[in-house]
């Protein structure tokens, strides 16, 4: 029986086990433990599973597996749950770079908060239309709009006027799979606009195939939008997510573009504990 010490985060609503294994300690299915360690009730449960690993390029390499055993390229939330733990391990300072699928990252530590580098976004595309079922009890097709972008891992946003009110699992997972972003599917994002400064948020998540509690690559991509749109205008952006939790959004427009793009919010530890693992 294999002991394994972890440390559980939560970020915005968002709770993540991770494992140091720069001494390469876990099984070499790392899907299989992610699948088992993150089922909810039946084990310790998350939305994910950070690894954090030895890196020549960088203080460390950040690996990411969702609940269903997917590596996704990266996650904004778990991004600055395993920058502050690194900080609080001492394996990094309070400024800090590191590795992720979707490239390198920089984060600083200001006290509980971290405010992380997301790198530019890329591939948006706005007023984009596809067909789906008017909900999950619907049958019959409508045009729905929506505004694609990648901001690590893509994501598709879509305007509402009453947040509560949306079907999130149904129609989040008929966007995740709709035939406009395969291969590798979408996470889905719905938005409404509360002032010139601020937004609320639900996200659907593909690899947990449901909504989650918050986004923080999701938060990113939602502002981003809606400040293209116009339909917001002041920087930072204020993103209230499902966990109650306000994260902050800033950037700098540069015509089409967005640079300098920052993350920012509480990354904080709930508890410490071992696994036993057979191999």
């Amino acid at each position: 029986m294999r002991k394994i010490k972890f440390v559980k985060m939560c970020a915005g609503g968002n709770d993540f086990i991770i494992i140091d294994n720069c001494d390469n300690i876990l099984p070499e299915d790392r899907s299989a433990l992610a699948k088992e360690v993150c089922r909810r009730k039946f084990s310790v449960g998350a939305d994910g599973l950070l690894l954090l690993e030895s890196s020549s390029q960088a203080d460390f390499k950040m690996r990411i597996f969702n609940p269903d055993g997917s590596e996704p390229e990266m996650c904004g939330n778990g991004a600055r749950c395993i920058a502050r733990f690194a900080y609080l391990r001492g394996i990094a300072g309070k400024k800090m770079s590191f590795e992720t699928r979707a490239g390198r990252m920089g984060a600083e530590i200001i006290d509980e908060r971290v405010k992380l580098g997301m790198g530019e976004p890329t591939d948006m595309g706005l007023n984009l239309e596809i067909s789906l079922k008017k909900g999950i009890r619907g049958s019959s097709n409508k045009l729905y709009k929506l505004h694609k972008i990648n901001t690590g891992v893509p994501h598709a946003v879509s305007f509402v006027d009453n947040l509560e009110e949306v079907e999130v699992k149904g129609l989040g997972s008929q966007i995740r799979y709709h035939p406009h972003f395969q291969p590798e599917g979408t996470n889905a994002d719905f938005v409404q606009v509360v002032d010139g400064q601020t937004i609320k948020m639900r996200t659907y998540e593909r690899g947990v195939e449901d909504e989650t509690r918050s986004c923080g690559t999701g938060a990113v991509a939602s502002a981003v939008v809606a400040f293209s749109l116009k339909k917001v205008a002041e920087i930072p952006l204020r993103v209230e997510t499902r966990g109650g939790e306000v994260l902050k959004v800033y950037f700098n427009s540069k015509g089409q573009k967005m640079a300098d793009v920052y993350l920012e919010g509480e990354a904080r530890i709930i508890y410490e504990g071992e696994l036993k693992w057979k191999d």
